[in-house]
């Protein structure tokens, strides 16, 4: 390398390195130490290897970068703005700021080049994970011999932190599973966390560690050394038959008076050892938010290299879709996350004689009436597909030697499963769903979590919803799981009562754009008539009445999933016995509900009809918004135990005779 070419590289480098310190410093706040650290790898890989348009971000087939390590946004910032994206120098100095671009951790925003949100350690390592199978799926898929359309990569930065925690581990375990060799990990290896040196928590062999899940694993002892960065990379790339990590040694806070100490991880330097960090690179220690012309000027030759290999591939996409047209138009519409024309035209119409059913059995059936049709729906299950009902039968796994198979056996492996369907879904082009015990949602809520925040298409399934799970007992007895899923904002939870408000709630789940969850029944339920409840409809709208009666009713009985064949069941025990009028309804999700017109939800809920009792074996939190003060919960504030499903929920209060005991109570006290 000469002289001039190294002088330029440490410019550029230091160009990165002080964007994010500058900016860290004017919020007063952020992380500068993996910016300072780490600049070198980030730059060789962007400048050298990274194949993206910053004039497209959303080219199809980019190589994906997640920045797992998502403290060190000011990084990521700083690249953004330096290769071309739509990130203004005045977007970097509003670092952390409201309304800005900014913000404290990346956040989705493909507009400007951010593939996904990061900052929960490991959550970002598994959404790699996820892309790099999208893209495997895909590139099975589509391409023909010497017509490639789907063919990039997947990097990430992962830090001592994802490496610890242990999404992260169920991750990897499954990339190396797969032999995800298009996926590639630069561990920033700088031995300091929050607490002090990682040795005081973390002394295990990382690289031996990857070497036993599968991985292809390298070391570079220096990671100032552009060089030996640059090498370890593209063998990383020949690399096709295992995923790969690449263990650079770096020093946090690289240049700063807080070098190597935990202080540099999570507080910016101070104005006197900003200027000491300047000083030590060679830079004016008076200037803010500087980017000299011959660094910016080779970071935007990106922009043109950019531009140049889409042309490339849209040539070549032009052949293809001249050549395999039908394959073409698929391929256009799944990036654009629209549905086929008449995909749901198989899914069934079940009536009453056909039940009882259980609401996993329908989901299953409907999972296998519009797979035929769509084809880029793929997922599966935490080793419960069984129970859970989420088998395509027509379809072989998905696997190393078959990457284009649409079951994904994840294994007992929750925490990554959630995290690589949110991957999946952010690669485009795929719809996956993924699946496990209600229970067991508590494994994958952080997953869930940044799902509804980054607004991404992925479907979770949860099945064995209630007490009704029976001998399995408290453990697997799912009481607060549908609060905490419902308090998640943007994420849309449906517990539906039939076989035919399940098939409603999946056509849902599949044309909105947003999240999903359905609690689902282990025990077989009975079938509403879907001709006169019209459920598609009601389904729709979140809550719907499901029998009335004449004239104005004494009561209310509200109920999801399971409970509301007893509601209906108590209606005519109140009618009969008790000679009170009871409406029934079925509230499936209680999200699409609160979106409905205020006179939809008061013609469902008279504002003047006081006795309002809610039915649902779950937590009564949240259940009192819409019973109100003088309305009643039979609902479960203890946990479970084990015996008979039917038994325990009689004695749990879920009989037909508490159900009227407790709305007659009701009645006379609003007489």
């Amino acid at each position: 390398m000469s002289d001039s070419q190294k002088n330029l590289d440490d410019m550029c480098i230091n160009t990165i390195r002080l964007l994010a310190a500058d900016a860290i410093q004017q919020a007063n706040s952020g992380h500068p130490g993996l910016p300072l650290g780490a600049a070198p790898m980030a730059y060789v890989l962007w400048t050298k290897f990274l194949k993206h348009n910053p004039a497209n971000p959303g080219w199809a087939d980019r190589d994906r970068f997640v920045l797992s390590a998502g403290h060190g946004s000011g990084m990521l910032y700083a690249l953004l703005h330096l290769t071309g994206y739509d990130l203004s120098l005045d977007d970097v100095k509003k670092f952390r700021q409201w309304g800005s671009k900014t913000p404290g951790h990346p956040e989705r925003d493909p507009a400007v080049g951010i593939e996904c949100t990061t900052g929960p350690l490991g959550q970002g390592f598994g959404m790699g994970v996820g892309m790099a199978m999208a893209e495997r799926f895909l590139s099975a898929r589509f391409n023909r011999p010497d017509l490639p359309i789907v063919d990039h990569f997947t990097y990430a930065i992962v830090s001592d932190g994802d490496l610890m925690e242990g999404v992260a581990s169920e991750a990897a375990s499954i990339a190396g599973h797969l032999r995800l060799g298009k996926l590639i990990y630069l561990y920033d290896d700088n031995h300091i966390s929050i607490e002090g040196a990682t040795d005081i928590t973390f002394t295990e062999d990382s690289r031996a560690r990857f070497d036993a899940y599968g991985w292809h694993t390298q070391t570079v002892s220096d990671g100032n050394n552009l060089l030996d960065i640059e090498n370890a990379i593209h063998r990383a790339q020949q690399e096709t038959e295992r995923p790969s990590l690449i263990a650079i040694r770096t020093h946090l806070g690289y240049g700063s008076p807080k070098q190597d100490s935990p202080s540099a991880h999570g507080e910016p330097l101070g104005e006197e050892g900003l200027r000491s960090t300047k000083e030590f690179f060679g830079w004016d220690p008076d200037r803010r938010f500087h980017v000299p012309d011959e660094a910016l000027s080779h970071f935007r030759k990106i922009v043109e290299r950019g531009k140049d290999l889409e042309e490339k591939w849209r040539a070549q996409y032009t052949t293809y879709a001249g050549t395999f047209k039908p394959e073409a138009d698929d391929f256009e519409r799944e990036l654009l996350g629209e549905l086929p024309s008449d995909w749901d035209a198989d899914i069934p119409r079940l009536k009453p004689e056909d039940g009882p059913l259980a609401t996993r059995s329908a989901s299953g059936m409907v999972i296998n009436a519009v797979a035929p049709r769509i084809a880029n729906l793929l997922g599966g299950s935490a080793d419960l597909a069984p129970s859970n009902k989420t088998l395509i039968s027509d379809s072989q796994d998905y696997s190393s030697g078959n990457p284009g198979g649409r079951n994904i056996r994840f294994g007992v492996r929750e925490h990554s499963m959630g995290a690589i369907a949110n991957g999946m879904a952010l690669h485009g082009g795929v719809i996956p769903y993924v699946s496990t015990f209600l229970i067991f949602a508590d494994y994958m809520k952080p997953a869930i979590r940044l799902s509804a925040l980054m607004n991404v298409h992925a479907i979770f399934i949860f099945t064995h919803d209630s007490l009704g799970v029976g001998e399995d007992g408290p453990t697997h007895q799912p009481i607060e799981q549908l609060a905490s899923l419902r308090v998640i904002p943007n994420l849309t939870v449906f517990r539906p009562a039939d076989a035919n408000e399940t098939a409603a709630a999946w056509r849902l789940a599949l044309q909105q754009a947003r999240p999903a969850a359905l609690a689902l029944s282990r025990q077989k339920l009975p079938i509403l008539d879907a001709d006169r409840v019209h459920t598609n409809e009601g389904v729709a709208a979140g809550a719907y009445v499901v029998s009335d009666v004449e004239g104005t009713p004494d009561v209310l009985l509200v109920a999801t999933g399971s409970e509301v064949s007893l509601a209906l069941e108590a209606q005519e025990k109140l009618a009969s016995d008790k000679g009170i009028r009871a409406r029934v309804v079925s509230m499936p999700c209680w999200e699409l509900f609160e979106e409905q017109p205020e006179d939809y939800r008061n013609r469902i809920f008279p504002p003047e009809l006081k006795a309002r009792l809610a039915i649902e074996a779950g937590s009564p939190l949240g259940w009192h918004r819409w019973v109100g003060d003088g309305g009643d919960v039979i609902g479960v504030n203890r946990f479970g135990a084990s015996a008979p499903g039917s038994e325990v929920l009689k004695n749990y209060g879920f009989s037909v005779g508490n159900v009227v005991e407790r709305a007659e109570a009701l009645v006379r006290r609003h007489q």
